[in-house]
């Protein structure tokens, strides 16, 4: 594990703020194929629905969040590292961290995100599925990946 990295439990009165700011920063260059003002639009649904609604768990360096995951059951409803720490194993860290006492995992991803695609692979997930449009109907193709304990 990285030095001075720990994973705890999201507390909405102090973690919503940064939490919605991460994902903002990590998805406009992984996703800004949608657009900044879509990206926009759907951070506030991130800090008013998302976060609130499911298990979401935080990674700090030095007690400072530098990234989440969030789980609906055993789906990865997302999973988001700070742009200025991505490629240190935080994203690793996370997904070792909600797999632990889980037999599957499942999760969607865009295409387009090749980045996180290569991720997903090679932490074991496999794609199952493919679909033409995002959960807004928007031409943006999503892959759904599934992982299975061996």
């Amino acid at each position: 594990m990285i030095e001075n990295l720990s994973i705890r439990p999201f507390v909405a009165g102090t973690d919503t703020s940064h939490l919605s700011d991460i994902w903002f920063r990590a998805s406009m260059i992984a996703h800004d194929f949608i657009g900044e003002h879509t990206l926009r639009e759907q951070k506030s649904l991130m800090k008013a629905v998302y976060l609130p609604m499911a298990n979401t768990t935080v990674a700090c360096l030095d007690d400072r969040p530098v990234g989440f995951a969030s789980l609906m059951d055993d789906h990865i409803a997302a999973l988001f590292v700070d742009p200025d720490c991505q490629g240190q194993g935080i994203g690793k860290a996370l997904l070792r961290h909600v797999e632990n006492g889980r037999n599957k995992l499942s999760l969607e991803v865009y295409t387009d995100n090749d980045s996180a695609v290569g991720f997903y692979r090679a932490m074991g997930f496999a794609v199952v599925s493919t679909r033409e449009t995002d959960d807004q109907g928007l031409p943006h193709p999503n892959a759904k990946m599934l992982w299975n304990r061996a």
